[in-house]
């Protein structure tokens, strides 16, 4: 008999839905929320908010896109942790309420583990052992798989995560939110040797953002010049901002190659550390053009086997969400129903 999982994804701004049948993903349905931007990041109240008004058309259309009923349904899975903790309530009650009514089990799930198995959609036939590069917004890890449920963080962030260095160096040259992607897409227009911006010295497999985000501040400051930074060295707002202009897609290609290099070395040195060459790329960063490429150029260099999910399953969505809880209800694994924390905001 076939297993059919529903999952619910709401760790932030947007509200997903989808069914998986049997391991494979026959809906994912995804509904982002416009009214951040005039913020310039996610506002937690309005995020929980949109949640409420967006989930029960966006679980509906997920059951109806992959031609499945609820009473068809054999579990429900949804995104317990990490995240916002008033989206995740919204997500968390409703999956929960779902579960109860219809007598199915419910599956709580992480959220960074769906990232990793992300990479188990589709057809793609990945060997265990795997590494994993987990690269988000609030999450940059290195991850080692020997299954679906069994993994272990072999290296991390000490500050902050990868995404968020995309997003906050974005802002500081004045692009819109989110930013991050503006930084990839005026990259592909530059000279990511132009400009060079410092590498940071951390031992092991673990990383560090926060360094490369305060030179970069510090450059955009002094528009650029090579000096050591002092109050009286910054230029005027206007000469910040015609540097900026002139320069956009070079200094955008300068800081995207030196995050990706910093991502990559470590991935590096983790193949080197453990001898598994399998490798896999998750995250919502893992959508980044420039990162992708240069993720299957150094596999292609080294003999590695790599793997990345499709687009779609890269940022936040229910997709990723299903088939972690595919994995979790075919081992047994349950979530307590009667147990009243159905959210986390860290895990």
């Amino acid at each position: 008999m076939s297993v059919r999982i529903l999952a619910i994804e709401s760790s932030c701004d947007e509200t997903a839905a989808a069914v998986c049948v049997d391991g494979q993903i026959v809906s994912n349905i995804i509904a982002g929320q416009k009214v951040h931007e005039q913020y310039g990041g996610v506002v937690p109240e309005l995020a929980s908010r949109a949640h409420m008004q967006q989930i029960v058309p966006v679980v509906d259309s997920a059951l109806k896109k992959a031609g499945v009923t609820i009473a068809e349904i054999n579990a429900v899975g949804y995104t317990q942790s990490p995240g916002l903790i008033g989206s995740l309530l919204v997500g968390g009650q409703f999956a929960k309420s779902l579960a109860l009514t219809q007598q199915i089990p419910l599956i709580g799930v992480h959220h960074m583990q769906a990232h990793v198995l992300a990479n188990l959609i589709g057809d793609n036939k990945i060997s265990f052992p795997f590494l994993c590069l987990t690269v988000s917004g609030g999450h940059t890890q290195i991850v080692r798989c020997d299954s679906p449920l069994a993994m272990q963080i072999i290296g991390e962030t000490i500050d902050d995560a990868a995404g968020e260095a995309f997003d906050k160096s974005a802002k500081l040259l004045g692009l819109p939110y989110p930013g991050g992607p503006l930084i990839d897409q005026h990259a592909q227009l530059g000279n990511g040797n132009r400009f060079k911006f410092p590498k940071p010295s951390i031992p092991g497999l673990d990383f560090s953002f926060s360094g490369l985000k305060t030179s970069i501040l510090y450059f955009l400051q002094q528009a650029g010049q090579s000096v050591s930074y002092k109050q009286e060295h910054q230029v005027s707002p206007t000469e910040k901002e015609k540097f900026i202009s002139e320069n956009l897609p070079d200094i955008c290609a300068s800081i995207q190659q030196r995050i990706i290099s910093i991502l990559l070395d470590k991935l590096e040195q983790a193949v080197i550390q453990t001898g598994i060459q399998t490798v896999c790329l998750a995250g919502g960063v893992s959508a980044n053009k420039g990162l992708r490429k240069e993720f299957l150029s150094i596999a292609f260099q080294k003999g590695w086997q790599a793997h990345i999910p499709a687009f779609e399953y890269c940022t936040d969505n229910a997709g990723m969400i299903a088939i972690t809880a595919y994995y979790k209800y075919i081992a047994n694994q349950r979530s307590n129903i009667s147990d009243p924390s159905t959210a986390r905001a860290n895990w």
